[in-house]
């Protein structure tokens, strides 16, 4: 009897593992045998570069908690001792602090590219949110392992940054406390920040990469031009305009790797402090309680959201109300239905909340709301057409302006406040917000040009 594909598959060592675990046939449907779109750019190739930096977050961290001590006695001392006594110490901890803020990078370019290309567009809403909430937990994860060092920068940041949750009317002391686990940052807030650095955290993060991987693979690869390759399949039930991610996709990516690597190995071996942007000068002294840096701000992946938060002022939160009061003035004339009463309502309990309560309580709103409104991304984009390829002049005007007003604040946050800071620091924010707030207007308007029936590509 002649043998079958199949029947050599399934023999041998690989045929007894494949009887008990799916190894054959997830890699078939991951790997060798998912159909990508054939146009991928260089946009594409962050995604994998994410993955990258956290498997090396991952291992460098392993290998640093076996030396690190979470004390407030011994911390400073035991970075100390990894970056002078441990063999190839100080290798293993500027490798995790440089994948920090390489993590950021190449995340901050992934989501760059999905907004350029719609990926956040039907069928891929649940892969933007996972992508969101991705983002969300790097920015808890930096933020509890920023503290370990115990540098000064490390304790008075996180003092700052806690201590901003006391301001959330009535449960904001009680918050403040139970986060510090005690009434200023000590030994004890050390220990619970370890906790969730090493192991909360990481395991949420972990989990919401497996489900943003397996609701990619589910609706498929979106692609510069926007066109879904699963409605243009052969006889098979390949798409037309789709080639299998192994061994294209992962030679491809496996050159971004190369020249990323090369840049981070530069980067940690010539200037892994890279000029105080990456690690501190105050974070190479230790945690003093009684002597306040000169400027506390926090490192620079978090800077265009503290831009927002110390830019919100009390001018600035009467600016704010206005803009609420126009909003719901304008439901009011354009409304219909139950919206036209509701959001007018909404609005006035919103502006007498926001006058009855202080100004650092809406900075901490509006720096959460910055991040938030990612999420709603799938449904304030109205645009007939997903990728920026295909829309008006306008538009591209508007993401340029967007990205622009986002650099602005990021660059302002790294530095100290200043009246004219802080004023374009608002009115970068008030771009931003607006980035927002019109897009179901203004994704819209203009003259779309006609997206190809199949995708466009060139090849190398």
């Amino acid at each position: 009897m002649a043998t079958t594909d199949k029947d050599v598959e399934t023999s041998g060592f690989l045929g007894w593992i494949d009887r008990r675990f799916p190894l054959t046939s997830t890699w078939k449907a991951h790997v060798s045998e998912y159909y990508a779109p054939k146009n991928f750019n260089f946009w594409y190739f962050f995604g994998s570069l994410a993955l990258l930096v956290l498997v090396i977050q991952i291992v460098t961290g392993i290998f640093l908690v076996m030396n690190y001590k979470p004390d407030a006695t011994l911390a400073f001392a035991s970075v100390e001792y990894i970056m002078r006594e441990v063999p190839w110490g100080w290798l293993i901890r500027y490798l995790h602090s440089t994948g920090a803020s390489m993590f950021f990078v190449v995340v901050y370019l992934h989501m760059f590219r999905g907004l350029m290309y719609g990926s956040y567009r039907k069928p891929r809403e649940l892969v933007w949110i996972f992508g969101c909430a991705i983002f969300l937990c790097l920015m808890a994860e930096a933020f509890f392992g920023y503290l370990l060092p115990w540098g000064q920068m490390s304790f008075w940041g996180a003092q700052v940054i806690v201590n901003l949750f006391s301001a959330i009317p009535f449960i904001g002391p009680d918050l403040s406390l139970w986060i510090r686990g005690d009434y200023v940052v000590s030994d004890v807030t050390l220990n619970r920040f370890f906790a969730f650095h090493v192991i909360a955290i990481p395991l949420v993060l972990i989990g919401l990469v497996v489900a943003h991987l397996v609701a990619l693979h589910e609706v498929g690869s979106n692609n510069p031009d926007g066109i879904e390759i699963k409605a243009k399949k052969d006889e098979k039930g390949i798409p037309l305009d789709g080639i299998p991610f192994h061994p294209y996709y992962s030679v491809h990516d496996f050159m971004g790797v190369c020249v990323f690597l090369f840049i981070f190995a530069a980067i940690v071996f010539f200037a892994p402090e890279m000029g105080g942007y990456f690690l501190e000068a105050n974070n190479f002294v230790p945690a003093n309680a009684l002597q306040t840096p000169n400027e506390i701000a926090p490192v620079w992946y978090f800077t265009a959201f503290y831009a927002m938060l110390r830019a919100t002022t009390d001018p600035f939160k009467i600016v704010l109300m206005v803009i609420i009061a126009l909003l719901g003035v304008l439901a009011l004339l354009r409304g219909r239905g139950k919206w036209r009463f509701g959001l007018p309502v909404l609005a006035l309990l919103i502006i007498v909340f926001m006058a009855l309560t202080e100004s650092k309580f809406w900075g901490v709103v509006v720096m959460g709301t910055a991040v938030v409104s990612l999420f709603f991304l799938p449904w304030l984009d109205r645009s007939p057409v997903k990728s920026i390829r295909y829309r008006p002049l306008f538009h591209k005007i508007f993401y340029g302006v967007f990205v622009f007003a986002f650099l602005v604040l990021g660059y302002l946050g790294t530095k100290p406040p200043s009246p004219a800071g802080t004023l374009i620091a608002q009115i970068c924010a008030l771009i931003y917000f607006a980035f927002f707030l019109g897009m179901p207007f203004w994704t819209t308007r203009g003259r779309f040009k006609q997206p190809p029936d199949r995708v466009r590509f060139k090849p190398h």
